[in-house]
């Protein structure tokens, strides 16, 4: 797996820092965010169509909309890899 770094939340104090990378390899995209509270994860879990909650090896993240472009990034660097 190569893993790229695409970017960081711009308004990231280092300390809690939503991140965005591209597996071209494996083409996935990788987050990481913050983790919601439980209403959060309830609710999503409450419209999922999937049966029963987010299994151990799976995540709900939360991610600032602000990330959207770098998100963009990623998708790009997976699909462009896909045609080749």
């Amino acid at each position: 797996m190569t893993v790229e770094f695409v970017g960081i939340d711009p308004d990231t104090d280092r300390d809690h820092c939503p991140t965005v990378w591209a597996d071209r390899e494996g083409e996935e995209i990788l987050l990481q965010g913050w983790k919601p509270d439980a209403r959060t994860q309830a609710q999503c879990e409450g419209t999922s169509p999937a049966n029963g909650p987010v299994p151990d090896g799976e995540a709900i993240v939360r991610i600032p909309a602000r990330m959207i472009p770098l998100i963009r990034e990623a998708c790009d660097a997976v699909e462009r890899a896909q045609l080749r």
